[in-house]
C-alpha cells in the first residue's frame, strides 16, 4: 500500500478582466478497493460564488464552480492524498470461458457493455481493425491476456510519445499513420482496437506517479494522464496504459472513467470575451509519495513525511 499526494494547479491568463462562466472540475479520485481518498482541497482565485458537487452518468465526482467577479487570471489548485494498492498483471484472473479469445459475455451484462463495444471513431478502410487483428494467433484461439498485454506493449514500443497541450484527440487512424501521439491518443487507439475485436473498452483520466525524476522511463508525468480499461469476465475492468506498457493499476491514480474521452476532460469552462483576450494556460501536476518515518515505528504516531520529489 502506497500513500500518494497530488497537487494539481491550472492557471488561465487573460489580457483584460473577463467574466467567467461555470467551470467543471474532475479531480477527486474514484474510491474503490484499490484506492481510498484520505484528504482533498480546492482553492480557486478569484474566490468562487458557489461550488457544488454532482455525480455524472458514470459515477465520477464533478465539482461545478461558478463566479460573480471578473479577473485577469483564473487559478484552480487542488490537493489530494490517497491510499493506493496496485493491481498488477500477475493478479489477472479471468473466467475459464474467457481465457481464450473469442468468447461470449454474460447475457445479463451484455446490454450494459454494448455501448462500450461499439466503435466510436470513423475507420472507413478498416485500418484500426486490421492492426488489431495482427495480435491474434493463427491458431483457432488466442490467449486473451496475452492478446491485450501484447497490444499494450506494442504501442509503448512502436509509437513515439509527443506531449501536446492543445485540446482534442487524434483519431486512431491518424495515430497509426503518424506513429506518434499523446497518452490520450494512445488510450483511444487501444480502446478502438479492442472494440474492433468485440471487447468493451472505456477511457480513464487521472494521474501517474513517476518514481524518479531523473532517468525514469515513465511518460506522462507533470500533467494529467490518460489510459484505458478493458472489461474481462472474472477480472472486471482491467487497466491498460499503452503509453508506458503498464497492465494493472501500478502508479496509476484513477479519477474519471467514460465511454468517450470528451466525457472525462479534467477541467472545462468558459469566459465572456473575445478570442484575443485569452493569453495562456499553464498546468502543473506533482505526484509524490508519503510514508511513515522510520523513527516513528512502534511509537504509535501516524505522522507522514515526504519521501520523493515531484514527477517530471
Amino acid at each position: 500500500m502506497t500513500i500518494y499526494a497530488v497537487r494539481h494547479i491550472t492557471t488561465y491568463s487573460y489580457r483584460r478582466k473577463v467574466h467567467f462562466g461555470e467551470h467543471r472540475l474532475m479531480f477527486r479520485p474514484r474510491d474503490s478497493y484499490d484506492q481510498r481518498l484520505l484528504t482533498e482541497s480546492l482553492v480557486t482565485v478569484p474566490e468562487p460564488a458557489a461550488v457544488r458537487w454532482v455525480h455524472d452518468v458514470f459515477g465520477n465526482c464533478v465539482a461545478i464552480v461558478s463566479f460573480d467577479k471578473p479577473a485577469k487570471q483564473l487559478r484552480f489548485e487542488t490537493n489530494i492524498t490517497l491510499e493506493h494498492t496496485a493491481d498488477i498483471d500477475l493478479d489477472l484472473v479471468i473466467d475459464d470461458d474467457a481465457q481464450t479469445y473469442p468468447f461470449h459475455f454474460d447475457p445479463l451484462e451484455l446490454p450494459d457493455l454494448k455501448p462500450l463495444i461499439a466503435r466510436h471513431c470513423p475507420d472507413p478502410a478498416g485500418v484500426v481493425e486490421q492492426w488489431a487483428l495482427k495480435f491474434l494467433r493463427p491458431a483457432p484461439s488466442t490467449d486473451t491476456g496475452h492478446l491485450l498485454m501484447t497490444m499494450c506493449y506494442a504501442i509503448r514500443e512502436s509509437f513515439v510519445y509527443r506531449r501536446r497541450s492543445g485540446r482534442g484527440i487524434q483519431l486512431p487512424t491518424e495515430t497509426l499513420e503518424l506513429r506518434s501521439g499523446t497518452c490520450r491518443d494512445f488510450a483511444l487507439l487501444m480502446m478502438e482496437a479492442a472494440r474492433a475485436l468485440g471487447l468493451p473498452a472505456r477511457f480513464v483520466s487521472g494521474y501517474i506517479f513517476v518514481p524518479d525524476r531523473d532517468g525514469s522511463q515513465t511518460l506522462g508525468g507533470g500533467s494529467t494522464h490518460a489510459w484505458c480499461q478493458i472489461y474481462l469476465p472474472g477480472a472486471g475492468w482491467v487497466e491498460f496504459d499503452p503509453t508506458n506498457g503498464i497492465v494493472g493499476s501500478r502508479d496509476l491514480i484513477r479519477v474519471a472513467v467514460a465511454r468517450d474521452p470528451r466525457q472525462a476532460v479534467p477541467l472545462t469552462g468558459s469566459y465572456d470575451g473575445g478570442a484575443e483576450d485569452y493569453l495562456d494556460m499553464d498546468v502543473q501536476v506533482n505526484v509524490t509519495t508519503l510514508k511513515k518515518p522510520a523513527s516513528s515505528a512502534g511509537s504509535g504516531k501516524r505522522s507522514l513525511e515526504l519521501v520523493r520529489g515531484p514527477s517530471r
